[in-house]
Formats: structure tokens, C-alpha cells, sequence
């Protein structure tokens, strides 16, 4: 990080800080003083769990009190969370709840987007994936570039797969090793170095060859890239970006010893790293310990001919050389005396002998004496490496790029993924939710998915059980998946670039924040609407519903009025029915539902199916409350008292010329919408003048529909609640005249162009 600042931010100067500065609870408390009261909540929100941001606060904080004698009074700042320069912000809950990084149930599955896309091969490609999926990429020349990269590993034979050298991509990607961790190890210098510091330094020589010589099969491999990004990590791995560092090894490692993962082989490497020649006294500590090694051998061939035994030698960090038999080769006989340390694990009994523990010492004493020789040479080794760091950290990056884009690949190769395109609307055929298509792929049901500035605010009701929560779910995973790069589960799709991701989908009590469901649920959404844009993404899951019904709808009606105003992309779902009748003639506000089939014999079947226009008053929770078989008399009065409140809700419903011109002014806003994308699409000529007449006759049919619904309902008559409750049949008639009223509320929809209409347009 100071390599880098020192880098990017020339003349710079960095101050260093003391590290009992950098405390997160410093921070946390700095927020909670000079914070605008308003704000400090929606603060804490987003800097839950990012402990490296708040301790950073805190030290600069410090800094200015300690050094600069500067304080701020109470209350005095302007704190605000942002993302980095370039990628879209997403908050810690948002993280959590869509299961970006970790399954929420089991840490350990990968039922979660990393999961999912986690097709790497190096773990700099898995970290670059991660970083990327918490930090998407609102670059769409970025954008672009990756996809094509992808297109083309994916599609492109010569490239993915090189026929004449037998050479698959991928199997170039997996000898790397850690290269991040390890160049950093080797710019840290210890102020007291041991022999365990030896040890590893040339172990990090070793590491380091061995990286270096995988970079060029990378650059045999890229031969035929044509995409502007593969051509880019090609250029990187040229010979003469690595040709310095391996000529440097090559002057003191020996060429044939190589990084090995095994203890035995390790040691071995180490001790014979150095080329010959270069030290007297390292050749003859290397002497030394070649025969006491070969002794080694000896003394256990001489046990099994003494004893007539079948002893293998077998070696770990902690004991050394030890000795193995089977307990079989035991039966019916006495152990030696001369076997000591032993125990049995897994039908073998494992030992040692008194003159095996002294070899091991022997060789022991051997090995440190070769690596404190060795480490003069090494140590000036690792300082001439040092002057070619920069490169071998660009080469770095570039292949957890390739690892990460090959991964993507992948990916499109195995599943049923499509390339998406970056326009001004959100349009998705055929879209399926990434992690559960996996879990459910014979039988998981997509969904089409429509959304543009005249149609942001998508209300979505609908049976509990029916889908709407992995619907808008699926929805920000895709987008997530767009702006990293990767294609996405759908025939096809369209995104605009989103700088925010907001998610408020959970409804779990903060237990760390000690606040109740409903109190997590307020917190959260005040940190949305103090933060949202006109290009964020949000969606919200049953807004409400930890309180009382009526306090509930006011706060999710008055919290969706915000929304709207934002001008974000919005999916909302909710069971209050009456947010979705209110909002209904709210410019930029559609209503749709998930559908659900329900038999005469009290069945009830989800068909996950996303539709325009309200759910239909069906009683969904009583039809559920007959599935689980709850006592007849118990659902016969819930049915009388639904009624009874279905009934007075409809006699209070008036008409108004209000009404129809708010739907009138939102069909001309439709209309535009629609012109617009009309113009920016690839259709001309006849095509072109065909679909508009169409759009034309629609518009004018719809604008007819919406007068005549309002001159039929101002012949209406309103009944009382009086007469409401006069008699069954009065009862029976009004139930009757509001279920005319809620289909017509129904097809109020029809108005505007469906969202599956404009899909197939822009398909």
C-alpha cells in the first residue's frame, strides 16, 4: 500500500501514525460525536463491519488533534460513506442478505454468488473475483472489454484450448502460485533475523522461479487473442517483462531445483538451492548432510534384515525421519526393544529408533548449517529481486485477470448464459436466479423482467411461498453479475450501469446493535434514503411487517413515496394490497404479482410466474389456512370478517376525474419512454413505421379504455356503511359491485406497455 500511494500520488508525503490510533471503536465513537445527528445512524449502517475504514477515520482524527491542534465541535461534520472511485457501493447488510460472499445458513456452502463464479485457479483470481463482487465496476468501457474477453475464451477454440500444444487455458492457470503473498513477504525485511527467516527466504526464491517460469506457457497460450483485454494480459506476461528476474535467479539456483509443497522434498530443495562453487564450506555442509541422509537409509534397511521386518521411512516437520510398519506384519510377535516413541494410528504402528533420533539431529545440524551459508547469497539475491518488483506485481494482477475472466468462461461454457448489453432501461428474458437455477435447474421457472424511468418503481404482491423474494433477488444478483463482467442466466439482457446497491430483504433482530426486528428494518431503510440516486438499484421485501398493520402501511407508503421521488430502480413487494392501490397511479409506479393457482378442492400451486396488474383478491391466507387444515369453525368466522372488511373497503371507493388524469398523464409518459427506445433500437424502415402504427393504435384504445372506466364509474352509486350492514344481501351486492371495481383496478395496467412487451422489442 505505501509502495502504491508512493506510485500513483507523486509528491505525496506520507506521515506515519501510532497504531494505537487505528481503533474501531475510536472511529465508531468519532462518528457518534461529529456526525450530523441525522446522519449517525445511516453512518453506522454502512460502516458495520468495514473495520479498516472506521479505524482510518480514527487515526486521521487523531492525527489532526495530536499534530495540527485542530478539533471540531459536536456534531459539526458532514460524514458520508463512499465506495471507491468507479465502482458501485454496497452496504454490509446488502452483502449479507443477497448471500454475495457466504451462504447465510452455512458459512461453509457454496450456495452463494462467490460460489457460483468461484471457477478460479489461483488464489489471486479468487481474490480479484471477491474484490470484484463486493466493488462492481460502473466503468462500461471496463464492461465492455471484459466481455469480449469472455465471448471470446468461451467461443474461440484456438484461444481457450491450444490443439497444437496439447495446452488448455486453464491448465496454464494452475501451477501459480501465491504470487501476492509472496512478493510482499519478500519486501519486508525482519529487524532480527533467525534461521526460520532463512529458511523461508529461500523458500520465497523458490516460490518465485517457479512463478516466473509459468508466466510464459500464459503468454503461448494468449498466441491467438484478438479481445482488446486478452491482448492487454498477453502484452504483460511478455518474456522481457520476467527475462530480468529469471536471469537474476538463474546466476545463483541451481536450475533444476524448483519449489516443492511436500516437508522432505522442501528440504531437500533448500538445501541444495544454491548453485555449487559459490561458497567451499556450503559444499561440504551439503556433503555432510548427504550422508548422514544416506545413513538414514542404511540404518533402517540394516533393522528390517536384523528383524525381518517391512519398515518404511517416513518423514514430517515435527519427528523428523520416523519409521512405519503394519500391525499385521506384527501378529505373533514380540515388538523389538530397540524400537522407542512408538504409537499406533490407522493399523500402523509409527516409531523410531535411539540411533535414528541422533541422525536426525545429525542431518538436522547439517541442514541449518547449509541455509545459515546459504543466507549471505540469498539475502543479495532477494535485494537485486527487488528492483524488478513492480513489473512481476503488474504480471500478477494480469493473471488473476485471465484467471478470473477464464473462470467466467467457464462458466458460459457449462451453463445457459448470455452476453448482456448496457443501454438506459433493465430488460431480462427469460432470467433465473443465479445460485437456486443451480440447486433446481430441471425445475426453477424464469422470469421476465422490465424496467426504464416511466416503469422504476415495480410493486410486486403475492401469495406467501410464491417467489417474490427470489424474484427481485435475482434481479440484483444478475446486476452484480453484469458489472463484474460475467454473463448472466437469461436469453437475454440489458442493464444500465448501477452506482448503488441497496437490499433490505432481511428479518432477522440485530442482536450486535441490541434493536429489535422492526428498529434493524427502519435503521437500514434510513441509510437507503439517505444514500439513493437516481442511479441506484433497491429492493425492498415486505417493508413493515414488523410492526402493527396500520402503522405498517403508513411507513411503507410514505417510504415508497420517497422511492419514486428518487428516481431509482425500485422492486418492492408487500401484502398490503392498499400500498399497491394507492401508488397504482403514481408516475414511474407498476404493479405486478406473482401467480398462483388455486383448485376447487382447497389446493394451492405456485406457478413462480411473474404477471402485470394486481394480485387478484383471492384470499390467499385463508386458501393456505385450509391446506394446513385449521378447525372449520375457526376459518368460517375469518372468512365472515374478510368479507365484512372486503365489503366496507369497496363502499368507500369514489371516483374522481383526478383519478383518470393521472392515468392519462402516466400513458403519455409511457408513450414516450416507448418512442425513445423506438428511435435508440435497430429497427428502420417499413419495420420501423409498422411498430409505431401499432404503439399508435394501442395508445389511442388504451386513452379510450381510461375515459370510459371513468364515465361508467361516476354512474355508480356509493353505498353506505349503514346499509352495508343491513342485511346479507345488501352484503352480497356490494361484494359483487367491488369485485367490478378491483377488476377494473386489475386491468389498469393495461394502459401502459407491458414490461414483456418492450423486453421482446429491444430482443
Amino acid at each position: 500500500m505505501y509502495s502504491l500511494i508512493e506510485e500513483e500520488v507523486i509528491g505525496s508525503k506520507i506521515v506515519c501514525v501510532d497504531r494505537r490510533y487505528w481503533s474501531e471503536p475510536a472511529g465508531m465513537d468519532f462518528i457518534q460525536q461529529l456526525a450530523f445527528p441525522e446522519d449517525v445512524e445511516a453512518i453506522k449502517v454502512a460502516t458495520g463491519g468495514n473495520f479498516y475504514a472506521t479505524c482510518c477515520l480514527a487515526a486521521s482524527l487523531r492525527y489532526m488533534e495530536h499534530s495540527l491542534s485542530l478539533t471540531f465541535a459536536s456534531h459539526s461534520l458532514r460524514i458520508k460513506y463512499q465506495p471507491s472511485e468507479g465502482s458501485m457501493m454496497i452496504d454490509l447488510s446488502t452483502i449479507r442478505s443477497l448471500e454475495l460472499i457466504q451462504n447465510i445458513t452455512n458459512v461453509k456452502s457454496k450456495d452463494c454468488l462467490f460460489g457460483l463464479l468461484n471457477e478460479t485457479l489461483t488464489p489471486m483470481g479468487s481474490r480479484m473475483l471477491r474484490s470484484n463482487i463486493l466493488q462492481p465496476s460502473t466503468q462500461e468501457s471496463i464492461l465492455k472489454n471484459r466481455y469480449k474477453a469472455v465471448g471470446e475464451l468461451a467461443s474461440t477454440e484456438e484461444t481457450f484450448f491450444d490443439t497444437r500444444n496439447g495446452k488448455h487455458i486453464m491448465d496454464s492457470l494452475k501451477p501459480f502460485l501465491d504470487i501476492d503473498k509472496l512478493l510482499t513477504n519478500l519486501i519486508i525485511q525482519p529487524t532480527q533475523p533467525d534461521i526460520q527467516h532463512s529458511e523461508q527466504s529461500i523458500n520465497h526464491i523458490l516460490m518465485l522461479k517457479t512463478f516466473v517460469q509459468c508466466v510464459g506457457p500464459v503468454y503461448e497460450a494468449l498466441s491467438g487473442a484478438r479481445s482488446p483485454l486478452l491482448v492487454d494480459i498477453r502484452n504483460v506476461c511478455r518474456p522481457n517483462n520476467i527475462t530480468p528476474t529469471l536471469k537474476i535467479i538463474g546466476e545463483v539456483i541451481n536450475d533444476d531445483v524448483t519449489f516443492q509443497r511436500s516437508p522432505l522434498d522442501l528440504r531437500n530443495q533448500r538445501t541444495y538451492a544454491v548453485k555449487s562453487g559459490v561458497n567451499g564450506l556450503l559444499d561440504v555442509a551439503r556433503q555432510t548432510f548427504k550422508e548422514a541422509t544416506q545413513d538414514v537409509h542404511q540404518h533402517v534397511s540394516d533393522i528390517n534384515d536384523q528383524y525381518e521386518m517391512q519398515m518404511e521411512t517416513r518423514y514430517d516437520n515435527a519427528r523428523r525421519y520416523y519409521l512405519r510398519i503394519q500391525e499385521s506384519n506384527l501378529e505373533g510377535r514380540t515388538m523389538p526393544d530397540i524400537l522407542i516413541n512408538c504409537y499406533r494410528k490407522k493399523g500402523y504402528i509409527e516409531c523410531q529408533t535411539l540411533g535414528l533420533v541422533k541422525l536426525n539431529q545429525r542431518i538436522e545440524d547439517s541442514h541449518q548449517e547449509v541455509v545459515l551459508m546459504s543466507d549471505k547469497t540469498v539475502t543479495q539475491l532477494i535485494d537485486n529481486v527487488r528492483a524488478e518488483i513492480q513489473p512481476l506485481f503488474r504480471v500478477s494482477d494480469s493473471i488473476a485477470m485471465l484467471d478470473m475472466l477464464a473462470a467466467f468462461a467457464q462458466l458460459v461454457t457449462t451453463s445457459d448464459y448470455v452476453k448482456p448489453e448496457i443501454t438506459r432501461c433493465l430488460a431480462i428474458k427469460s432470467g433465473r436466479h443465479p445460485v437456486h437455477e443451480k440447486a433446481h435447474s430441471e425445475k426453477f421457472i424464469p422470469n421476465d423482467v422490465y424496467a426504464d424511468k416511466q416503469q422504476r418503481f415495480q410493486i410486486i404482491t403475492g401469495c406467501n411461498m410464491s417467489g417474490k423474494s427470489t424474484y427481485i433477488r435475482s434481479i440484483a444478483l444478475v446486476t452484480v453479475m453484469a458489472q463484474i463482467g460475467s454473463f448472466v442466466p437469461a436469453q437475454y439482457a440489458s442493464f444500465p450501469i448501477v452506482d448503488q446497491l441497496f437490499a433490505r430483504v432481511s428479518m432477522d433482530d440485530c442482536i450486535e446493535a441490541n434493536v429489535s426486528t422492526f428498529a434493524s428494518e427502519m435503521r437500514e431503510t434510513a441509510f437507503i434514503l439517505r444514500n439513493i440516486g437516481k442511479n441506484s438499484l433497491v429492493i425492498i421485501d415486505e417493508l413493515g411487517r414488523g410492526t402493527s398493520t396500520r402503522d405498517g402501511l403508513a411507513i411503507a407508503l410514505s417510504i415508497s413515496e420517497a422511492l419514486v421521488e428518487s428516481q431509482a430502480f425500485v422492486w418492492f413487494t408487500t401484502h398490503f394490497r392498499e400500498l399497491a392501490q394507492i401508488m397504482n397511479e403514481r408516475a414511474g409506479v407498476v404493479n405486478m404479482h406473482l401467480k398462483v393457482d388455486i383448485s376447487q378442492e382447497d389446493k394451492m400451486v405456485m406457478l413462480y410466474k411473474i404477471a402485470n396488474g394486481f394480485v387478484k383478491e383471492e384470499h390467499y391466507g385463508l386458501a393456505l389456512a385450509r391446506v394446513v387444515n385449521l378447525p372449520p369453525l375457526v376459518l368460517e368466522v375469518a372468512e365472515k370478517v374478510s368479507k365484512t372488511l372486503q365489503a366496507q373497503a369497496a363502499a368507500k371507493k369514489k371516483s374522481s376525474k383526478s383519478f383518470a388524469i393521472a392515468r392519462k398523464r402516466k400513458l403519455v409518459l409511457s408513450l414516450r419512454e416507448v418512442l425513445l427506445q423506438a428511435q435508440e433500437s435497430a429497427m428502420q424502415g417499413k419495420a420501423l413505421m409498422e411498430y409505431l402504427r401499432k404503439v399508435q393504435e394501442e395508445f389511442v384504445r388504451r386513452m379510450d379504455c381510461i375515459e370510459n372506466e371513468a364515465d361508467d364509474s361516476g354512474d355508480e352509486s356509493v353505498i353506505g356503511e349503514e346499509e352495508l350492514n343491513e342485511n346479507d344481501d345488501g352484503r352480497n351486492e356490494d361484494l359483487e359491485r367491488e369485485g367490478e371495481f378491483n377488476e377494473a383496478e386489475d386491468d389498469s395496467d393495461e394502459s401502459e406497455m407491458t414490461g414483456t412487451d418492450k423486453t421482446e422489442m429491444l430482443v
